[in-house]
């Protein structure tokens, strides 16, 4: 039952609305992705520079990253050409590219109607939109149950399972000493909070992201004079024009559809929480940084998944088996037996990260329900058991409903989306007009969105004139 509507709910019903609505969003954004593609760069660059005791927009990039950058970058794109033929690649890219637009309005949404939380730092999201943008609270709160439920307990549990049980594959070692030695170092990294979390992030994230571009483009440069003709199987066979994948077109489309809406999480919900927390000049500025987070997580990474498996001869039509072993077995044929060994590390980093993400989201959510310190403190002790438990556990089960309870809360996002999509359409063109009038880092004058329920200690009014006296007021300081 659980198999079946999930198929439902996630094959086919959450597929429609958010390769819809991410359409209806390109669309009516003048392609935003298109047109601030260049632009992603230089805001990728600017991010890397942080306000003192804030988090920096590199930051919350890497933040959100930690969970786009996942197992499904390597199971993922492994089940998709399994299951879809060649052809699915190029249906992950078009996911991508309309999910750009959505990830674009989630995240400036959530800078939106972000709330300082009294410790010098930001807390936001789709709940916080849907409360302080839609006035409903009790769907904010729906939400937050199910984020919290979905991502703080049972994607937790999920990943505790795969990543103890790789290792276990790879090296014999015992699952349960393994998740006794993962729940220590979560817990040490708790404890630090969003900071320290971020700061994991930041180092983290882009070893293993370069690491295993690194490799997989090395397995890509081997074979670079076959590149061509898997780029025209690719396309050929996304519209079932190969003979040899005529029959999975329908499968094509779906798999890729579905694993690259999974992969990126553009338009889910999951990825405006942290994106909220990055110390910004414009809400616009983080939405651009945030779509090109979907950018690198589908484009980059997971094609890079894709030409390893396909190019290194391995794959044939029809075959049988996990995407984890697809992608061992598929680099393994390239450089050898350490190749499954890499593979199982790389998953190791993934989804340690993945699950300080994870964790993240299930704080920001509690956070919303209630501001209690024994309840935040019992929540992460429930964390770290379940880690525990998780390694010693088939979650399979509990996988396929989260995968339910994920689409739910991927629904209740879109729907808040589509009723404050022209929110979002005016401050992009508040962001669109001060970069035309060459202003290189476009502020946020809140004075300008008075109708708008704003956090004012977040997004002051008048902000370059504030600018300006802190920085007299900081020359004074020097010169006396």
């Amino acid at each position: 039952m659980l198999e079946a509507l999930n198929d439902f709910l996630s094959g086919k019903l959450l597929i429609v609305l958010i390769v819809g609505l991410g359409s209806y969003f390109t669309i009516r954004s003048r392609f935003v992705q298109f047109r601030h593609f260049g632009h992603m760069f230089s805001v990728f660059k600017e991010s890397l520079r942080g306000q003192a005791g804030q988090l920096s927009s590199f930051q919350a990039l890497m933040l959100s990253l930690a969970g786009r950058v996942g197992a499904g970058n390597i199971a993922g794109v492994g089940i998709a050409v399994t299951l879809g033929g060649p052809g699915a690649v190029f249906w992950m890219w078009v996911t991508a590219l309309v999910g750009m637009s959505s990830s674009f309005f989630e995240c400036t949404l959530a800078q939106v109607y972000k709330r300082a939380d009294g410790d010098g730092l930001y807390r936001g999201g789709p709940a916080y939109y849907i409360q302080h943008g839609l006035k409903l609270k009790s769907m904010a709160i729906v939400f937050s149950i199910l984020l919290l439920v979905t991502y703080g307990f049972a994607f937790i549990g999920l990943q505790s399972y795969t990543v103890t049980h790789s290792l276990q594959n790879a090296f014999a070692f015992d699952p349960r000493q393994t998740g006794i030695v993962l729940a220590v170092l979560l817990a040490i990294t708790f404890i630090g909070g969003i900071k320290r979390i971020a700061a994991v992030s930041d180092l983290l994230v882009p070893i293993k992201t370069l690491a295993y571009i690194g490799v997989t483009l090395y397995v890509i440069g081997t074979q670079i004079e076959h590149v061509p003709a898997m780029l025209e199987t690719i396309f050929k066979s996304a519209f079932g024009l190969d003979p040899a994948f005529a029959g999975l077109l329908g499968s094509a489309i779906v798999m890729g559809v579905k694993r690259g809406v999974f992969a990126n999480e553009a338009g889910l919900g999951s990825a405006p929480n942290v994106a909220a927390v990055a110390a910004v000049k414009h809400p616009g500025a983080q939405g651009v940084v945030q779509a090109f987070s979907v950018f690198l997580d589908t484009f980059v990474i997971c094609t890079c998944t894709a030409l390893l498996i396909l190019l290194s001869g391995f794959y044939t039509p029809g075959f049988e088996g996990d995407g984890i072993v697809l992608t061992q077995n598929s680099l393994a044929a390239v450089v050898g037996d350490w190749g499954r060994i890499f593979v199982s590390v790389a998953l190791s980093l993934f989804v340690f990260t993945c699950i300080l993400y994870n964790y993240y989201l299930g704080e920001n959510s509690l956070q919303f329900l209630t501001r209690n310190r024994v309840v935040l403190m019992t929540f992460r002790g429930l964390v770290l058991a379940l880690v525990v438990w998780g390694s010693m556990q088939d979650l399979s089960t509990v996988f396929a409903f989260a995968d339910i309870t994920m689409t739910c809360l991927a629904f209740v996002n879109l729907v808040a989306l589509a009723l404050l999509f022209k929110v979002g359409l005016r401050v992009m063109r508040d962001y669109d007009e001060q970069r035309k009038a060459g202003i290189k880092q476009p502020v946020f004058d809140s004075s300008k969105f008075t109708d708008l329920d704003l956090d004012r200690a977040a997004w002051p009014a008048n902000p370059q004139a504030e600018t300006a006296a802190d920085n007299r007021a900081a020359q004074a300081q020097t010169q006396r």
